[in-house]
């Protein structure tokens, strides 16, 4: 896969990784560092490395193009993920599914935890799991805690779209795929999306397709 050799410390895997080029290559499930977990960022790597990964995930993600990428999706097992969406999508999408602009950021060391017991059934996809969709019920409204690259704290509410990025984001670094909290049945081709599924909630996908919406 050409991910830095995970035997040498963090700082000069991430070294190795950056000399390599821009974009960086996105890791592809079923490499065992999506699997992994991560060790909390804690300094690893001195602000000017820092900088320049945290730039690099940026370009990587905008590349691909996604609205989010964890550190392991480039094979290196740290806390890190950065998001960004410019949520373009029609007004009726956006409507229905809470979807709202979201400025670059950076998360370090991010946790959630569920605000109410509302959830939220649509598609999504992966980066790391190319080609396909499925429907992933997720928590309507998150509070998210950790830091930003400077070490500011960050405690924010997201809701609708949003939460479900930071969600996502916030699994990879526990090892976790969205494919791992997803309807099987569900599971269809970006092609099949296109051409079946592309309407604002999945409804007409479940009565098809035969899972249940919470």
């Amino acid at each position: 896969m050409g991910t830095p050799d995970d035997r040498a410390p963090l700082a000069e895997q991430v070294g190795q990784l950056l000399d390599r080029g821009l974009p960086l290559t996105i890791v592809a499930a079923g490499d065992p560092v999506l699997r992994r977990g991560t060790e909390p960022f804690d300094g690893q790597l001195e602000p000017a490395l820092l900088a320049r990964f945290v730039e690099a995930l940026r370009i990587t993600m905008r590349a691909a193009p996604g609205v989010g990428l964890a550190a392991p999706q480039v094979g290196v097992p740290l806390r890190i993920a950065v998001i960004e969406d410019p949520a373009p999508a029609p007004d009726e999408v956006r409507l229905v599914r809470g979807r709202v602009p979201q400025p670059f950021r950076v998360l370090v060391n991010p946790s959630y935890e569920p605000l109410g017991d509302a959830r939220a059934a649509f598609f999504e996809g992966c980066l790391s799991v190319p080609g396909w969709q499925a429907v992933v019920a997720r928590r309507a409204e998150v509070r998210l805690t950790g830091q930003d690259e400077h070490g500011r704290a960050l405690d924010e509410v997201f809701t609708g779209w949003p939460a479900r990025i930071v969600q996502h984001e916030t699994d990879h670094l526990d090892g976790v795929l969205y494919l791992d909290r997803a309807e099987s049945r569900s599971l269809s081709s970006n092609q099949a999306m296109a051409e079946r599924w592309a309407q604002p909630t999945p409804e007409e996908a479940s009565r098809a397709l035969g899972f249940e919406l919470p």
